[in-house]
């Protein structure tokens, strides 16, 4: 009896430590394989991290360079990140502006040379290190991997390592003036010379897309070189800027051929090239030419070379075109002396076209050019249409000083035109000639200085953009040119009763940028021009013709 108790009492003790323990021992296992499977989880995160940080300092080393992965530089991360966490919380109102903060108790610093000058839309086109350079000088904002922002003023969408952007630049030019006393005399007809008028001159958009050194332009222009309303073609262009200091370019382009060319028509001194430098520009360059080329630049010189063909719109133009125009462009130009006061520039350039368009007409070409002043008005200068042009050159030397605040410089070139000579009464071969001498003086503001990217003197700096309340005016400049182009070498030289004539230009100019992006323009010109015979408006001037013009332009570039 006693030993069956016991053994009960064994089983029922045996079925309590069975029903207690059991499922403790269970759990206990079941909790080891999940501390099992997180520690692996935790060991596979940590892995794939691990690869994240080699990945960013991999990046790191090929954007900044190794020496940003040194102990110094990673502690200079660290406090920036230290004086960043310190910060109050950002701000949830409107993003502020890009520039200067209105009522800063502490002003930016002193801007750099190249900050002061006027933004020209036009290039040079920086190569992909300049680019990221500049991103990185940049206020930007960043949104998944893009970076937008304003790098050297233009509004850039770009990744976040910089191989890939693009971009959107303006010029926007507005003339408004008019002609004094340029009335006809007797016998003669009145022309276009309107008392008060307006022209858009120039309404580009620059539209840059860029794949590291790898840039294509595409530029329409709104504007017109004599009355608006006309859309056309600046430039449609691919470029390649991985060699040091060169960009080569293919496509509609505008060769550089001269020291005022090379300026960009956001900075020149006048509203416009003098003539004999337009007129040489377009026999094988000019806008929208095809050209197939490039340049190079160093600090002291550069030089420059383009093979080119017809214009955009020249078939267009004209449907009776059987054989295209070709061409080229050769410039040359060096700082043989350069001090702080004393900046001496030599330059020399070449020009031809080996054949130009050949149409129902034959090849025929013809000089012609407004009086410097582009508000539509007739076209007085003219060699007259020559015919059997076999092959049209120019060159010529240009010399530039700067003294100071002061800025001389002058070019002359020689035009020759040589005829076909297979008639049986052959046209002579000829020869024009044409110069021009600007001064300039900056009044105040920094005085115009060289660009060793372009060779040419560009804007006037402004170091304080325009606030009056702190005596900051911005930059003034006063101009003068002295121009002369000579289209008449030899009686009948364009057939039978067809000469040329010859041009002189008086011009006094006043510019003034309250920023870098703003320009407001006046100039002055009295023109005086020879009679000429023949040609299209050989009623309008049949004694000669002289007058004045006053006329002002709004400039924004970006």
């Amino acid at each position: 009896m006693v030993v069956q108790l016991g053994s009960r009492h064994i089983l029922t003790f045996s079925a309590v430590i069975s029903a207690t323990i059991c499922p403790s021992l269970a759990m206990a296992a079941s909790q080891d394989e999940s501390i099992i499977a997180l520690r692996r989880e935790m060991l596979e995160m940590r892995r794939q991290m691990s690869g994240e940080i080699q990945q960013l300092k991999a990046r790191i080393v090929r954007d900044e360079g190794p020496g940003a992965l040194r102990s110094s530089s990673l502690a200079s991360r660290r406090q920036q990140v230290a004086r960043a966490a310190a910060q109050p919380a950002p701000w949830s109102g409107p993003l502020p502006v890009i520039g200067d903060v209105e009522g800063a108790s502490h002003p930016h610093g002193p801007r750099t040379d190249a900050e002061t000058r006027t933004a020209l839309s036009e290039g040079p086109i920086p190569s992909w290190a300049e680019f990221k350079a500049a991103s990185e000088q940049d206020e930007s904002v960043h949104i998944g991997g893009m970076r937008i922002g304003f790098p050297s003023g233009r509004p850039t969408i770009a990744s976040d390592d910089k191989a890939y952007s693009f971009s959107v630049g303006l010029l926007a030019q507005e003339d408004i003036g008019g002609f004094v006393g340029s009335g006809p005399k007797p016998g003669e007809t009145k022309g276009n010379f309107n008392n008060l008028t307006e022209n858009a001159r120039r309404l580009r958009l620059y539209f840059t897309w860029r794949y590291k050194d790898w840039v294509a332009n595409v530029t329409p222009d709104f504007g017109s070189s004599s009355v608006d309303g006309t859309v056309g073609l600046f430039e449609a262009n691919l470029n390649y800027t991985g060699f040091n200091h060169t960009t080569l370019t293919v496509g509609y382009f505008q060769p550089r051929g001269d020291e005022e060319s090379a300026e960009r028509s956001g900075a020149f001194e006048f509203l416009e090239r003098p003539t004999i430098v337009d007129l040489v520009r377009n026999i094988a360059g000019g806008v929208a030419r095809f050209s197939i080329g490039g340049e190079h630049y160093e600090d002291r010189w550069l030089v420059a070379g383009y093979f080119t063909g017809q214009k955009f719109g020249d078939r267009s133009k004209d449907t009776t075109i059987t054989d295209s125009q070709t061409g080229g462009v050769l410039r040359v130009a060096g700082r043989p002396y350069v001090s702080k006061d004393i900046d001496l520039y030599v330059g020399g350039s070449a020009t031809t076209a080996f054949k130009v368009n050949e149409s129902s007409k034959g090849r025929q070409y013809t000089f012609s050019d407004n009086t410097e002043i582009p508000l539509g008005e007739t076209s007085l200068l003219s060699s007259g249409a020559l015919t059997d042009v076999a092959q049209i050159w120019a060159a010529g030397p240009e010399l530039a000083l700067r003294w100071r605040r002061f800025l001389l410089k002058g070019q002359y070139y020689h035009v020759g035109v040589q005829r076909d000579h297979s008639g049986t009464d052959p046209l002579p071969s000829l020869g024009f000639d044409g110069w021009y001498v600007a001064a300039n003086y900056t009044l105040f503001g920094k005085p115009r200085g060289y660009n060793s990217k372009i060779a040419a003197f560009t804007t006037p700096g402004v170091e304080k953009d325009f606030d009056p309340a702190h005596n900051h005016w911005g930059a003034l400049e006063l101009s003068g040119r002295w121009s002369v182009t000579d289209l008449d070498d030899v009686p009948n030289q364009g057939g039978t009763g067809i000469n040329g004539n010859q041009q002189t230009a008086w011009e006094a100019g006043l510019n003034w940028y309250p920023n870098r992006h703003i320009r407001f323009m006046l100039d002055y010109e009295r023109f005086i021009i020879s009679r000429s015979t023949g040609g299209s408006n050989k009623a309008i001037n049949v004694l000669g013709r002289d007058g004045n013009a006053v006329v002002g332009r709004i400039q924004a570039s970006f």
